[in-house]
């Protein structure tokens, strides 16, 4: 069986369905219409652009030009994590804080899969490096973006409990241990009720893909059961790597808590 071409009349009657939700958004007075329709628009016009752009990406297979778009992946997805933290690390902290657990979770993680897993040869070949890396970068930035919010917001709520734990002589990292539990429980929880329900409450996204293009069920399940294990590899290895940092920019080299080091950012985009 072919995939089913889409056209502008089926998009349009898809748009509908979600300028129908945001007005009734509005008159619930959820104040989630215009970021409703603003996602919405971001999300078109970057998904055809990105269309346009991987077409032509596609036909060079350039090293550069595969690398220049996987970087620009992880520095919005940087973006995307510090933005989503109620307060956050200040300067240059919160946003490396994020880049760098990302790197972690979704680059280290992509290039395992391509080279010993999948044998992509080359390896940066751009059919499976952007799909792959797109996967990764969008799950584990939530994952990332949890995990980090939690931490910092129990650290500025419970820090008369870590001072007195650093007053009794406790370290710096051992002061915040349960904190930086609580986040990477926070972090993961989603996942892990994901992976629980799959195939019997849901059937994921890349699965679905796979089988509206023609691919028998098992093959497509397979490759849905290797990104479901690789996604949740590499947020808890992202989720480790931003507490790690952050625990560490919140004290100092003589292991006094540093608060003034956050920021609190209320106005979320």
């Amino acid at each position: 069986m072919n995939l089913a071409v889409l056209g502008g009349w089926e998009l349009a009657i898809s748009a509908s369905l979600v300028i129908l939700l945001a007005i009734l958004a509005a008159i619930q007075q959820l104040r989630l219409s215009r970021i409703l329709l603003i996602s919405a628009s971001r999300a078109f016009i970057q998904l055809i652009l990105l269309g346009y752009i991987l077409d032509t990406v596609f036909q060079l297979r350039s090293i550069i030009w595969i690398l220049m778009i996987a970087m620009a992946m992880l520095l919005i997805a940087s973006r995307e994590v510090m933005a989503r933290q109620h307060r956050r690390l200040k300067g240059w902290w919160g946003f490396g804080t994020g880049t760098a657990s990302l790197f972690i979770s979704s680059f280290c993680v992509m290039l395992i899969t391509l080279t010993a897993i999948i044998h992509v040869d080359p390896w940066y070949h751009p059919q499976y490096l952007i799909p792959i890396l797109g996967m990764l970068l969008g799950n584990t930035m939530n994952g990332i973006a949890i995990t980090l919010d939690r931490l910092l917001e129990d650290a500025w709520n419970e820090r008369g409990m870590i001072e007195a734990r650093l007053s009794l002589g406790q370290p710096a990292g051992v002061a915040i241990s349960n904190l930086k539990q609580k986040a990477l429980r926070a972090g993961l929880i989603p996942l892990i009720n994901s992976m629980a329900v799959a195939g019997i409450v849901s059937l994921p996204g890349m699965m679905t893909g796979q089988i509206l293009a023609g691919s028998p069920p098992l093959e497509a399940a397979k490759y849905q059961i290797l990104i479901f294990f690789l996604i949740t590899a590499g947020t808890g290895f992202g989720a480790w790597g931003a507490v790690t940092l952050a625990g560490h920019r919140l004290f100092d080299d003589r292991q006094r808590l540093r608060l003034e080091r956050l920021q609190q950012h209320s106005d979320l985009q």
